[in-house]
């Protein structure tokens, strides 16, 4: 007699979209759409997108790249010992605040000898960046910034239900609701809770209910209403809170 084989059915993270056609358009995010679309009016051709993590920087970026033919780097990766060519394209370099100072500075110092708009994108404005070398700090005081301010409500409602959509999940609207209203108001916790939902629909082989998104956010949801529904859910324990 053959063993059966057991298929386990494993939740996986989608990767990240960058299409222009994805974005979420927001008033959020309109000051920054408008510097994107004016590059021939930035001063000193750059340009600092900035906001909290999940704004959508990192898409944008991705949307101006794709339009003006430009090379994508992100910060942490660039060499710290970089002598970059002579710049044949437009530059984005994401999570730029995290770059080796030195080779920013050469990467600014190239654009600009070759007339090529620069787009930087990062989690704070160049102004509050913890920068040493002078030079750097001079051009970086230059840059015109674009921030990114916090998500409206119809922007959060769509997000949460694209992310869900990605994941396959079904989530009844009254749900969905109840986490928009509970999680904190970040694309960024959106995010986690999808992931987290999904994790758990999958050990639980079981629909998502406010019950189960209750304990599979627990830490995450406001405090005291995890607890409240915890408590009627079926099969479901409290989550251990000792602290260690």
């Amino acid at each position: 007699m053959k063993a059966r084989i057991r298929q386990l059915a494993l939740p996986f993270d989608p990767a990240p979209r960058f299409e222009p056609a994805d974005f979420i358009e927001a008033p959020s995010n309109a000051d920054a759409r408008t510097w994107l679309a004016r590059t021939a009016d930035w001063p000193q051709r750059r340009l600092a997108l900035w906001g909290p993590p999940g704004c959508g920087k990192t898409h944008l970026l991705h949307g101006w790249a794709l339009s003006q033919g430009a090379e994508i780097l992100r910060g942490p990766e660039i060499a710290a010992d970089l002598v970059p060519a002579p710049s044949e394209h437009p530059l984005a370099i994401d999570d730029a605040e995290r770059a080796p100072e030195r080779a920013l500075l050469h990467l600014l110092n190239t654009a600009d000898e070759a007339g090529q708009p620069v787009l930087l994108a990062a989690a704070n404005p160049p102004g509050r960046w913890n920068v040493v070398l002078p030079d750097l700090a001079s051009r970086l005081r230059a840059t015109t910034t674009a921030a990114i301010a916090g998500p409206e409500d119809e922007l959060l409602r769509l997000l949460l239900r694209r992310l869900l959509v990605e994941r396959q999940l079904a989530a009844p609207e009254g749900v969905q609701e109840y986490l928009l209203r509970h999680l904190p108001r970040t694309p960024a916790a959106l995010r986690l809770a999808a992931a987290r939902l999904d994790r758990a629909a999958m050990a639980a082989r079981a629909p998502i209910t406010r019950a189960l998104a209750a304990h599979a956010l627990a830490g995450l949801l406001d405090a005291g209403e995890s607890d409240s529904l915890m408590m009627d859910a079926p099969g479901l324990s409290r989550p251990d809170r000792r602290v260690v």
